[in-house]
């Protein structure tokens, strides 16, 4: 099987696409044989990892899975140990994961709505579920007590997305640029009161972790779901809402630079409008941006199989980064996030942090490849961190996380043909008008 026929059957494209696009690129680029380099380094990244792994190269997918599974509840287990075996129960329980957390990504700058637009539309609209379940008989007595940002996250999983939509975020149509302003985002570990209210929501999400790109806050609320890899899990989602939100950010600005089209752009950003229709195409090849993760609506969704660059994955990509940093600023002992209550049981569990590694995930956002099942079929697998954690949600629905990975394989073709950076690049530019040609 050609390079092209083994990316093309993984990405459930057609090979003569695929060749028609390295035909394209190559002559653009002048880079030739970019299929088989990506074929090459993906069969060197997965023997490196199932070495580690103590895995044969010939092994089934079931094998192969389990071995990442336990991979990842091992690393769990040496984060949860060196970070002072948190319970995840109360909003104390986050202080020394967001420590380190701030440790590997320092404290960001971003260009977010201001805090006063907030409170005119909290007050415009009122969260009737919010204040009953606060007992507050209005906003201006909630927002005397209680913290705005706290009370924004709610929004999302307290009020409902038909009243969210139809309500409270028509409100966003009267945005202009000077309603938002330059200032640092906020890591939210949300109080122990909340958590009754969001069993349902994160129940439905399978996580307890969510973010608003509008106001740069990156929210976590105190409940566990009791699954393997729990803790290592919710800090790569933390670590990638804090790569999404600067990188919206950024797009905020640009929406400046039009200021009558401000409040269309940033709704449309909010929403994660993609295109909607086919375009044609003539000797240019044609490049969707697609800002959300559309296997999830439709496995079988034509944008999926044509050319098209994926944000979604790029966040993930530097999360894996930010992974293998985490190793580093546990390892080198600088983080103390073992808060004063820790109990004696706690202090004798803590693990020295020394040479802690997690380099293991770093770079295999888009490695994978088939192989046989129990019933000898071939089966994709993927390495992705995030499919392989997400497995430990639903196995039974394994297949439905496999689209990180192949999202991620997208990404990187077009980066092995230009650059990482230069793929970010296109990815801003043309996010809004969701395509452009090459």
């Amino acid at each position: 099987m050609t390079a092209s026929e083994k990316i093309a059957k993984i990405l459930r494209t057609d090979k003569n696409y695929v060749e028609k696009i390295a035909q394209h690129l190559s002559g653009i680029t002048k880079r030739e044989g970019v299929m088989e380099v990506i074929m090459a380094e993906n069969e060197e990244k997965m023997g490196d990892r199932m070495l580690r792994l103590d895995v044969e190269r010939n092994a089934g997918a079931k094998e192969i899975s389990d071995a990442l599974i336990s991979k990842i509840e091992a690393d769990n287990h040496i984060i949860t140990q060196a970070l002072g075996t948190p319970s995840l129960k109360k909003m104390s329980d986050y202080e020394g994961i967001v420590e380190a957390i701030k440790k590997v990504k320092g404290i960001e700058r971003g260009f977010f709505m201001k805090k006063e637009k907030a409170i005119e539309f909290l007050k415009k609209e009122p969260p009737k579920k919010i204040l009953a379940f606060l007992k507050y008989d209005s906003v201006d007595a909630m927002l005397e007590k209680e913290d705005l940002f706290e009370v924004m996250s709610a929004l999302r999983f307290i009020e409902g997305n038909e009243w969210l939509n139809d309500v409270f975020f028509k409100q966003y149509a009267l945005l202009t640029p000077s309603d938002f302003e330059e200032r640092e985002i906020v890591i939210r570990p949300l109080p122990e009161k909340w958590g009754s209210a969001a069993q349902e929501f994160v129940k439905k999400k399978w996580h307890n972790i969510s973010h608003l790109k509008e106001m740069g806050v990156v929210f976590v609320i105190p409940l566990t779901l009791g699954i393997s890899g729990e803790l290592l899990r919710m800090m790569a989602l933390v670590f990638h809402y804090l790569n999404e939100v600067p990188f919206y950010s950024d797009m905020f600005r640009r929406c400046t630079e039009l200021p009558e089209t401000f409040a269309e752009n940033v709704i449309s950003l909010l929403r994660g409008d993609v295109l909607d229709r086919h375009m044609p195409e003539g000797e240019k090849t044609l490049w969707l941006v697609v800002q959300r993760y559309l296997t999830k609506e439709d496995e079988n969704e034509w944008r999926l199989f044509v050319p098209h660059l994926n944000p979604e994955a790029i966040h993930w990509t530097k999360a894996g980064q930010d992974i293998m940093k985490l190793g580093e600023v546990l390892g080198d002992g600088g983080v103390d996030p073992v808060v004063k209550t820790r109990s004696a049981d706690a202090e004798r569990n803590r693990v020295s942090t020394n040479g802690v590694d997690l380099s293991f995930w770093a770079g295999l956002d888009w490695v994978g490849d088939f192989f046989k099942d129990e019933l000898g079929e071939d089966t994709l697998v993927s390495f992705n961190l995030v499919d392989t954690v997400m497995s430990l949600v639903e196995e039974k629905e394994s297949i439905k996380f496999m689209y990180h990975h192949q999202e991620a394989l997208w990404n990187q073709i077009f980066a092995s043909y230009f650059s990482f950076e230069e793929m970010e690049k296109f990815s801003k530019d043309y996010l809004l008008q969701g395509y452009f040609e090459i």
